[in-house]
């Protein structure tokens, strides 16, 4: 999710939840905005595009994992996609929670969804600044592999769910507006073009 769901949530996605914070001692920030220029921005055409399934499972591909997990480490997200990076492979990483276990889906594909919805607040790190609500199911199965090629079965709920779901849709070229109302859709990105003409200003 490379800033994405407000939780019972105080960290941002990677790809993303953003409530209010404490700023940034310097050099954290530093890092984090140097993390933040390799992540694609929302009109690069890599964000809409479906990311191809990965055939090797080699030294290549663990140091591209490695890379992803740093990126989203420095962004404080919990998830980040390849695609995010420019990269068109099926691969995303997350971490939920200070205490969480980096994890890497390499291929994944939704097994089951269940029938319960939730919805929540959720950015991403290619969308600075936006906040929408989207509604996801509550619990999934994933079924993936590692970057070392073994196969994993990822059953998920809540906070888990909800990144593994937001950043499989980066894998297909599917962004948090695509998800909303059109009259959501049209409020965020004019949050989304005022805070660019701040920036540029």
């Amino acid at each position: 999710m490379a800033e994405e769901v407000e939780e019972h949530v105080e960290e941002q996605f990677g790809d993303e939840v953003e409530p209010e914070r404490p700023a940034l001692d310097p050099e954290t920030a530093a890092r984090r905005a140097a993390a933040l220029t390799q992540v694609r921005q929302f009109g690069d055409p890599v964000l809409k595009a479906k990311a191809v399934p990965v055939e090797r499972f080699d030294d290549q591909l663990r140091a591209e994992v490695a890379r992803m997990a740093g990126i989203m480490g420095d962004a404080i997200g919990v998830g980040l996609a390849a695609t995010q990076l420019g990269v068109m492979h099926r691969v995303l990483v997350y971490k939920v929670g200070e205490d969480g276990l980096l994890a890497a889906l390499v291929n994944p594909e939704l097994e089951w969804a269940g029938d319960d919805l939730e919805e929540a607040e959720e950015g991403c790190l290619s969308l600075p600044g936006v906040h929408v609500d989207v509604e996801r199911p509550v619990r999934v199965r994933v079924r993936a592999r590692d970057e070392h090629g073994d196969k994993l079965v990822i059953e998920a709920s809540g906070l888990e769910a909800r990144v593994i779901q937001h950043e499989m849709d980066h894998l297909d070229g599917v962004l948090i507006l695509d998800r909303i109302p059109r009259s959501a859709r049209k409020e965020a990105m004019r949050e989304l073009r005022e805070m660019l003409d701040a920036r540029a200003a």
